[in-house]
């Protein structure tokens, strides 16, 4: 196994000091961020959940902004009305109409595509990825980076700042325009074209999943979405060799130190994990999914297609 370098080209140090910024990251309520990720599905949050596990900062925006489940505030607090519908926005991931995800690796007998989404969300959520809720409308660049422009449940503008944006939404690529990163249009959709890893034409901006054209399954939405995620680690000024977990030893006890991004774990704490993976998987799949089953929104009368059953 040869190690990889690290890429320090874009990805830089996210300058939270408004009164530094230009013109176009000079609002004091922009939340800045390293990275900031357009879109909440499969692809979306696995990419978070890589850039956030190898410590950059990581903001993604959702029209939903939150799981399935249950809505949730800007803050990022649950929502107590547990009704998604609360973010004014009736988006949500194309998966949510998926009757029984069967073709995804680990599970068997498949999973509810909702549960599945909702445990996509907290596994970004706890390697510490922030979310918030808007449709993006614009990013512009700036002298410290992108400023990606959303507009808010109430019609307020909100500004998050990044050293890097990644496109992760649905096949509407219109609010990377002003960017000038390159698209092709087929038929009503719009799809970024990136290189072999996910880069765009523009530095620091990049596409996974759906909008980078890529197959319409869940699983290569994943798979991409890790892919662009560790294309922004390298690119950035992280150390980083492997996002990997070893037994106590693994590295150490053949005179190495242990690489950036990999952990050794004893024992005791990779019993602990393990005890606690088997709990959590136990308690998400107990009970039934609480949302109903989606469908096509033209087939029935509901902005989300929700069946009444």
């Amino acid at each position: 196994m040869t190690e990889q370098q690290t890429d320090t080209s874009t990805v830089g140090d996210c300058d939270t000091d408004a009164d530094s910024a230009s013109d176009t990251d000079s609002a004091s309520d922009a939340d800045a961020a390293r990275v900031v990720i357009v879109g909440g599905g499969v692809a979306g949050l696995t990419a978070a959940t890589f850039t956030a596990r190898a410590g950059l900062d990581t903001l993604v925006v959702d029209t939903v902004g939150g799981s399935p489940a249950g809505g949730r505030t800007e803050s990022g607090d649950a929502d107590p009305s547990g009704d998604r519908r609360a973010s004014g926005d009736l988006d949500e991931s194309i998966l949510a109409r998926n009757a029984h995800l069967e073709n995804v690796p680990g599970f068997p007998g498949g999973i509810n595509a909702r549960q599945f989404l909702d445990l996509l969300a907290e596994q970004a959520e706890e390697n510490g990825a922030r979310r918030r809720t808007g449709r993006v409308a614009d990013i512009v660049r700036g002298n410290n980076g992108f400023e990606v422009r959303a507009v808010a449940r109430d019609d307020d503008t909100r500004r998050f700042r990044a050293d890097a944006v990644v496109a992760a939404s649905w096949s509407d690529a219109s609010y990377l325009h002003g960017l000038g990163v390159e698209t092709r249009e087929a038929g009503s959709k719009e799809y970024v074209v990136v290189d072999e890893v996910g880069r765009t034409n523009v530095d620091g901006v990049y596409a996974a999943g759906r909008i980078a054209e890529k197959y319409h399954q869940a699983i290569v939405a994943a798979g991409h979405g890790a892919e662009v995620g560790l294309t922004v680690v390298h690119d950035s000024d992280v150390p980083y060799y492997h996002d990997w977990v070893t037994p106590e030893g693994y590295f150490t006890d053949r005179g190495r130190e242990v690489p950036p991004g990999c952990e050794e774990i004893d024992a005791d704490e990779r019993a602990r994990r393990h005890a606690a993976g088997r709990e959590r998987m136990r308690e998400a799949l107990a009970d039934p999914h609480p949302e109903p089953q989606r469908t096509h929104p033209s087939l029935v009368d509901d902005e989300l297609g929700r069946l009444n059953e």
